[in-house]
Formats: structure tokens, sequence, C-alpha cells
């Protein structure tokens, strides 16, 4: 298999992962700490935004690269092997389905309250260097 094919089917896993932890964040026996761990992941995967914009040089992509993929395999090992069974089934249904992957308003509002708190500490930080 060519690297660019193993890259494509690598990308679709983590689609299909991303959309496994959708389900998974609303199953009942999901445990509550992997639920809160599947809701941040969830909504920053699913998010349109960005926290790291792509048009920024090699940091634009390394949360696509490295962040997501880690955070969603952390969330992955996390969930009890029934629930991730019966959530994978249900993702696989729902991408063949769908043809895409839901996507998720709160995850726009996570990666913008990231960007705030960011900008307020920076400010914050400047103020108190400054005076």
């Amino acid at each position: 298999m060519a690297l660019a094919e193993r890259m494509r089917a690598w990308a679709r896993k983590m689609k299909c992962d991303a959309v496994t932890l959708w389900f998974g964040c609303r199953h009942a026996d999901t445990p509550v700490m992997v639920k809160l761990l599947c809701v941040l992941v969830v909504a920053y995967a699913l998010s349109p935004v960005d926290l790291i914009p792509d048009f920024i040089p090699i940091l634009g992509y390394l949360d696509e690269a490295l962040l997501l993929p880690c955070l969603i395999w952390i969330a992955i090992k996390l969930m009890p092997s029934a629930v991730l069974d019966e959530c994978r089934g249900k993702a696989i249904e729902w991408m063949a389905r769908e043809g895409r992957q839901p996507r998720s308003r709160w995850g726009v509002l996570l990666v913008a309250s990231v960007w705030i708190l960011a900008l307020w500490a920076g400010w914050t930080y400047l103020l108190q260097a400054c005076f």
C-alpha cells in the first residue's frame, strides 16, 4: 500500500473515531470522566474552526497531525469496550448513510473561548509587565 493510500485510510479512521466518540458522549454506559473527555474531543474534532489556523506554516497542521489524534486515541482507550463496539457500529452506519461527519457548534464556542482566554491572559501579562 502506498504512503498516500495509508494516509487517506488513517484520516478516514480518525474521522470515524471522532464520530464514534460523538456517539460515546451520548451513551448511558460511558463513564462520566470519559464522557467529559469525549465532549471536549468531539467538540474540537467536529468543529469547522481550528484552534491553530491552517494558514500558519507548520503549526497550522500540528493540531490535526498530533494533538487531535492523541486525544482521540486516549478517549478511545478509556471507553469501555462494549460501549466502544456499539458506538463504532453506529459511527460506521452514520458515515455510510450521511456521507459526512456531523458538525459541532460547541466546537466553535470552545475554540473561540480558548482564543479569548489566551488574548485576555496575554493582555493581562502585558499590562503587568509594562506598569
